[in-house]
């Protein structure tokens, strides 16, 4: 039988997650948008955002996996078919964003034309696993600035839909905020 609400843990996992991905999306165009003139600042970001994105990674699948142990709560059973696929489809695609974006955002570290070391929140030294290359690089870029556009349109419909449900009186936020 699935539980009521969300537990403690899930709820902080998810606020967590929230806070840090929208972190990591604020500070994206600034990091890339900075001129060489400010490389310290330039570098300091990138090392955050990396650092961020990690810590995305390791607790997305910490949530996931808390998700499969605990279980999850049932939809609202007066939602339609269609919205309850179509939620259930949102999560995929989020919780598949979330463990793509720092894979992606690692690989196009590890593969940049000029070796800049990462550096985990400025104390643990994260082994680049590929060699420099451009083309790849290139390509993993495009690739992870995709879907961090993907990822944050998703991320504005889901929060967009929970705040739709709960002005139409669903117990949605209620469940989220209080388990």
């Amino acid at each position: 039988m699935p539980p009521e609400g969300w537990s403690r843990a899930q709820r902080r996992l998810h606020g967590a997650i929230a806070v840090l991905v929208l972190a990591a999306l604020a500070m994206a165009p600034v990091m890339v948008g900075l001129g060489y003139s400010q490389l310290l600042l330039k570098f300091l970001l990138y090392q955050a955002h990396k650092s961020v994105g990690l810590l995305v990674l390791l607790l997305a699948a910490a949530l996931l996996a808390l998700h499969a142990a605990r279980g999850r709560p049932s939809p609202d059973p007066d939602l339609p078919a269609w919205q309850r696929l179509t939620a259930r489809a949102m999560h995929a695609a989020l919780f598949a964003l979330l463990l793509a974006m720092p894979v992606l955002g690692y690989l196009t570290a590890a593969s940049a034309p000029i070796a800049i070391p990462t550096f985990f929140f400025g104390l643990v030294p994260v082994p680049h696993l590929l060699a420099p290359d451009a083309a790849r690089f290139a390509w993993l870029r495009g690739l992870h600035e995709w879907a961090g556009w993907s990822l944050a349109l998703l991320l504005a419909g889901h929060a967009g839909m929970a705040i739709r449900h709960h002005l139409q009186g669903r117990a949605t936020l209620r469940r989220m905020w209080r388990g």
